[in-house]
């Protein structure tokens, strides 16, 4: 039997609002309007995410937004206490609606474990036909509760947590396919140079044949299997027979758009609206491509538009859209929606225009020869930002993009920190783990220490490192007779063919290897007086951000127990993955650098004390993290999916089998965890004078809901949502 606690939210999340009213009213009129047309875009854009989460989802964000449209929250309050629901039972339906919108799903967006009403099914169903809704159309009401809240409810085993076949849930692939279906349609997809992350796999067997028939569908308001697609193979949509490695007969897939086609084309035409009020002509080239790309299903087109979006340099509205992250693919290779329009915070930013023009210098402290680094490093736009609006699962504290590799090796990329996420999101209500004598300068210096990380991590984690490939007409970019292996001295045998990218070959452990790279990064370059002086930190202060920057990592690897599942040997959430891969490389660095101690709390349960000696972060920890750092870029710049998984699983282990005995720690991490906090976001209105308003909301659960009513307040989205999720149901059953 699961444990419930760990698959609700508790009612005392901490709801934050996401404030950019400041920066908003510093813009100008026509700054506004681009502003709210992108975040038009971004809304529409982002329900897709609904769809790309459980097959469920649609159908509880109708259930939620019917309930919440028909009448305020006041009211539903009200009867639910004639309903005879206690006031913990209110609560935890508001935090239920409040976590669904906030993570675009009942799964969470950090961590990718489902979580359930924390109050009796009857009650929850008392509520949806008690209500307005519920009485204004009993039988539509009945109907969408029938459908969704077996699921909502549901903790059987392959619906706890998102992955690929018998591992999880996921709407990325038809509930019929699995790791083997994932390698074959890659292989497919490599062969007709077509990239994943605007596609979904949907498997069909044909009855008899034997012949196995895949669907690959990309996203796009235009639909069928014609029709003409910018930069794509001219014949790569209608069918294909394509024979896999080890097969002795074919495999059919047919090539198809129009996945998400109205919303698709919801988010098309804002931003055509949005290229009315650009600044520029890099942003309106970028606008025309991105509309290319939404209306078509050409990536090309979207690779395109994101190299205007890297010549547009500091925008004082920032903005990007599209299929991004492919962190919740459990192959790891297909974007999530995400889009989101923030205003430039100056002050913040300065500093990082600092860090880049110290990049070159600081990239020559890495663990590892030039020929291993980028031939030039581009200069990337480098900005804090105020976000106003962010529409997908959720909102990170950093960015660094485009996550295609070619154009950010060989053309550029920028970086963003997300200051208001910093400063609302990331401050510690209770402090878990650290002597009280830690916990006094962590809670000081975590958001000062973390802004330093997110600066490191996004600039010269992900911007560094060059890939070593081989282009279609066979020239190598590395002079294969000069360049040795850091590891074995020997010449390199390995590289990226044609074809071939770094999310392709690492596939699965690419988004967390990824991250744990650049996460290393940060942690050893911020031993650099360069890089602390950047952000203000000289003598003592650096000193202390140094300790409380490495601290702040330990303690998140420790803090990761709670995103693995030992019942699937799996790791749910690529940062903590990460994390954690680091605590274990500083523990095996012995002297006690770190130790990890089981100990009885002042509340008399089990506790843990973590403890780092900052003396020996120079002596013991920086060869350590310098070592595995080094390792790390050597097999991702070779190509080695062999080696470098092998040393990543190694370490991504959770066992019991030596001290600290992380299996059992985790039940003591689990019993101490505290909720991650949910953001209340603003709304831009068109006003009747052709203004743009900013509409605030307080920030409560509450408040929250109202803001994804007032977001969507007319049924035809409904519309486009319900006929989404009925034509998905069959691949689902």
């Amino acid at each position: 039997m699961a444990d419930l606690s760990q698959y609700t939210l508790p009612n005392s999340t901490d709801v934050c609002l996401l404030d950019c009213i400041t920066a908003f009213k510093n813009l100008n009129d026509r700054e506004k309007k681009y502003a709210h047309h992108i975040s038009q875009a971004s809304w529409y854009g982002g329900l897709i995410v609904l769809v790309q989460t459980s097959p469920e989802s649609p159908g509880i964000f109708l259930l939620l937004q019917k309930m919440f449209r028909a009448q305020p929250v006041n009211e539903l309050k009200n009867l639910a206490t004639e309903l005879g629901l206690s006031t913990e039972e209110i609560d935890a339906l508001l935090i239920y609606a409040a976590g669904f919108y906030s993570n675009m799903g009942n799964y969470k967006s950090f961590g990718d474990s489902k979580f359930i009403p924390n109050l009796p099914k009857e009650k929850f169903e008392a509520m949806v036909y008690g209500s307005v809704a519920g009485k204004t159309d009993p039988v539509g009401m009945k109907a969408l509760w029938n459908a969704v809240s077996d699921r909502m409810y549901s903790l059987e085993d392959r619906q706890r947590e998102l992955g690929l076949g018998e591992k999880g849930t996921t709407s990325y692939f038809s509930s019929n396919c699995d790791l083997q279906d994932a390698e074959v349609a890659q292989e497919f997809l490599i062969a007709k140079n077509l990239s994943a992350y605007n596609t979904r796999l949907f498997k069909k067997c044909t009855q008899g044949s034997g012949e196995v028939e895949y669907e690959v569908r990309l996203a796009s308001a235009e639909t069928g299997c014609s029709g003409a697609m910018p930069g794509c193979p001219e014949d790569i949509l209608g069918t294909h027979k394509f024979t896999p490695k080890g097969w002795s007969t074919p495999a059919i897939f047919h090539v198809t758009r129009g996945d998400y086609s109205k919303l698709m084309d919801l988010v098309a035409k804002n931003l055509e609206k949005a290229k009315g009020a650009v600044a520029n002509a890099n942003e309106e080239k970028m606008l025309s491509e991105y509309i290319i790309s939404f209306t078509t299903g050409s990536l090309p087109a979207h690779k395109e538009g994101s190299r205007y979006w890297i010549k547009n340099k500091g925008p004082v509205v920032e903005t990007y859209i599209g299929f991004i992250e492919s962190y919740r693919d459990p192959f790891g290779v297909r974007g999530e929606f995400e889009g989101f329009v923030a205003v430039v915070n100056k002050e913040m930013s300065a500093k990082f225009g600092q860090l880049v023009e110290k990049a070159e210098q600081l990239l020559g402290l890495l663990p590892w020869t030039a020929a291993y680094e980028k031939d030039k490093f581009l200069r990337p736009d480098f900005t804090s930002l105020d976000v106003l609006t962010f529409g997908g699962s959720g909102i990170p504290a950093g960015i660094n993009i485009p996550n295609y590799n070619e154009i950010r090796q060989d053309e550029g990329f920028k970086n963003v920190s997300l200051g208001n996420v910093l400063t609302s999101g990331y401050k510690d209500t209770k402090v878990t783990f650290l002597s009280d004598k830690d916990k006094e300068l962590y809670t000081k210096l975590k958001i000062p220490s973390f802004e330093v990380q997110v600066g490191l991590h996004e600039l010269l984690g992900h911007g560094s490192g060059k890939l070593f490939n081989e282009d279609e007409n066979g020239k190598l970019n590395f002079d294969i007779e000069s360049v040795k292996h850091t590891e074995t001295g020997e010449k390199i045998t390995s590289w990226y063919k044609a074809g071939e990218t770094w999310e392709s070959k690492f596939s699965t452990i690419a988004p967390t290897y990824e991250e744990c790279r650049a996460e290393c990064v940060g942690i050893y370059l911020c031993l650099s007086t360069d890089a602390l002086r950047i952000f203000g930190h000289e003598e003592k202060d650096g000193d202390d951000i140094i300790y409380i920057n490495w601290l702040n990592m330990v303690r998140a690897g420790l803090l990761a127990l709670e995103f693995y599942s030992p019942e699937t040997r799996a790791w749910r959430q690529a940062h903590m993955n990460a994390r954690f891969v680091i605590l274990r490389v500083l523990l095996e660095a012995g002297e006690d650098l770190v130790t990890v101690k089981k100990i009885t709390g002042e509340d008399g349960n089990p506790d843990i004390r973590i403890t780092l000696d900052r003396s020996k972060i120079l002596s013991v920890g920086k060869p350590a993290i310098g070592d595995f750092l080094r390792k790390l870029q050597v097999y991702k710049a070779t190509a080695d999916v062999e080696a470098g998984k092998k040393m990543y699983d190694t370490y991504s282990d959770v066992h019991d089998n030596e001290e600290p005995h992380f299996i059992s720690l985790r039940e003591i991490v689990l019993a101490r965890k505290q909720p991650r906090k949910m953001f209340v976001q603003h709304n831009t209105s068109l006003c009747e004078d052709g203004s743009i308003g900013l509409q605030s909301y307080e920030a409560s659960p509450a408040g929250l809901i109202q803001s994804w009513v007032d977001r969507f307040p007319s049924t035809d989205v409904d519309e486009i949502i319900q006929e989404l999720w009925q034509k998905d149901k069959p691949y689902f059953e």
